[in-house]
């Protein structure tokens, strides 16, 4: 029977061990096939040549992309935007969601809150209130539209997700600090600061990723090119292609170029930043912080 159970125990481990691969190739392999599309030649990636090597290697979709110092300008601006947007993410989910996750007999406005937040989840007055808002706002052209407009739109889900993790912490941790004489500034700073790591790591991860990734408000919001964000730049540079305005180069570069190889190109370039992110906040994913956090 022991013997059973071992042979068991590893034919489990094997079945665990493969599935495990099997989801992490189907991770790595897109990434892996989107970059050796980028690389390869228009002929190849047209005729569905490519698969996990490029075929024709070239650089032509980057220098494509890169070519213009349009391109290190809307680099900066998205670098901006994330850091601020990040930055004010976390200040502003941290504030409310604690007022928010405490009784109705300690913050009595929590429950009509709650409901306003929500309502604003999920209605808005639409894509014109919004431009005459800003407009009126005198924020055209500049880094807070991008910042402040793209911020709310992630914000209600944050403060819920924060809120539900802060209910979820032992009720023990509010009647020590009571009992301690901690008020709430000083609760929020050295209690739940210090727990709350793992869920405002993945709010911050959350909106890096939307900040970076976001496009629209950038033609909405930007009437001049030097102010658009990098992916506003390289979506405009993919389908504003004005033939009366091209050199002979120019036209040589195109013709080397496919819409897949300059897409892949795109797309590698816009995950990149996240991928390099990742890693430092991933470890913050799998810890279990709040255990022991309370004695008995």
């Amino acid at each position: 029977m022991i013997r059973d159970r071992t042979w068991g125990s590893r034919l489990t481990d094997i079945g665990l061990l493969v599935i495990l691969i099997a989801i992490t190739l189907s991770c790595v392999l897109p990434i892996w096939y989107t970059l050796a599309l980028s690389l390869s030649s228009n002929s190849a990636a047209a005729s569905g040549q490519v698969w996990l090597w490029p075929v024709g290697f070239n650089l032509n979709a980057y220098a494509q992309i890169l070519k213009d110092g349009q391109f290190f300008g809307s680099f900066w601006i998205s670098v901006q935007r994330v850091v601020l947007g990040a930055a004010l993410n976390f200040v502003v989910v941290l504030l409310m969601a604690y007022p928010l996750s405490r009784s109705s007999r300690q913050f009595r406005a929590r429950g009509p809150l709650m409901w306003i937040l929500v309502f604003c989840m999920l209605f808005n007055g639409g894509l014109i209130p919004l431009y005459l808002t800003v407009k009126e706002l005198g924020m055209l052209n500049s880094i807070w539209a991008l910042v402040l407009v793209g911020g709310a739109q992630t914000l209600v889900f944050n403060v819920i997700l924060t809120v539900n993790f802060f209910r979820n912490l032992p009720k023990e941790l509010d009647e020590a600090a009571l009992v301690d004489g901690a008020g709430p500034w000083y609760s929020l700073i050295k209690i739940y600061l210090p727990l709350a790591v793992p869920v405002l790591a993945t709010i911050t991860l959350f909106s890096i990723v939307y900040h970076w990734n976001e496009f629209l408000y950038g033609l909405i919001f930007m009437t001049r090119e030097q102010y658009y964000p990098l992916q506003t730049y390289i979506q405009q540079m993919v389908v504003s292609v004005d033939p009366a305005t091209m050199s002979e180069d120019q036209y040589r570069r195109l013709s080397e170029l496919s819409n897949r190889t300059l897409d892949a190109a795109k797309i590698f370039v816009a995950m990149l930043p996240v991928m390099i992110v990742y890693p430092f906040l991933q470890r913050y994913f799998i810890h279990g912080i709040t255990l022991g956090s309370v004695k008995e």
